[in-house]
């Protein structure tokens, strides 16, 4: 195997063991994709973000925001604040049924979505710690077309995870024809969206 598909393969597994950890951005497009609501513009988005974080990470961006340790406050304690406010949503749609028929029959606002989709990539420091710091210093092992193919395969991970997630939801369809199951999937998410936000808290201590 050359050295260059040796670093794309490199990137390409690394990048999926980052993305594919459940996560609170995975599971804002896990919800989607079952609702079937702005999926593609969605998944862009999320791939999109990823690849630009990810090059500015191989760029040398992660050396930078490790040594900005307000920076990373700062956006630690503003994704745990987004992050508790979207559980008490994803509670509150499980516990009132007039809204979990009106969140999963309606179809939500296009900007609201991109906002949301922004926030939960911008504002979630496990992006800036994990994915740009340690995919970006372990891109310091390659040089030349070498570097680029392994930020290459990094950055279609990304794409291959969110696009099989938005659509591959659908698959489970069938199962969450049932409102029981809308229930449980909400308090799923609110359950992560609330324990991601104090394992941020708990960095700040």
């Amino acid at each position: 195997m050359s050295a260059t598909l040796s670093a794309g393969l490199s990137g390409f597994l690394l990048g999926a063991s980052l993305i594919i950890a459940i996560g609170a951005q995975n599971a804002f497009i896990l919800r989607q994709g079952l609702l079937r609501q702005h999926v593609f513009i969605l998944c862009l988005i999320c791939a999109l973000s990823d690849a630009l974080l990810i090059l500015a990470g191989v760029a040398g961006l992660g050396t930078l925001i490790a040594q900005s340790p307000m920076l990373i406050n700062v956006v630690t304690m503003g994704g745990a604040l987004f992050l508790f406010c979207y559980a008490l949503f994803a509670f509150r749609r499980a516990l009132k049924p007039e809204v979990l028929h009106a969140a999963n029959t309606g179809r939500g606002s296009l900007k609201t979505a991109i906002a949301a989709c922004l926030a939960f990539t911008f504002l979630n420091p496990h992006v800036y710690l994990d994915t740009v710091l340690l995919l970006g210093s372990l891109s310091a092992r390659y040089e030349g077309s070498a570097r680029l193919a392994y930020a290459a395969g990094a950055v279609l991970a990304s794409f291959v995870w969110f696009f099989g997630l938005g659509y591959g939801a659908r698959l489970l369809q069938p199962v969450f024809a049932r409102p029981a199951a809308w229930r449980v999937l909400d308090v799923a998410i609110g359950l992560i969206m609330a324990g991601i936000g104090l394992s941020l808290l708990s960095r700040l201590a």
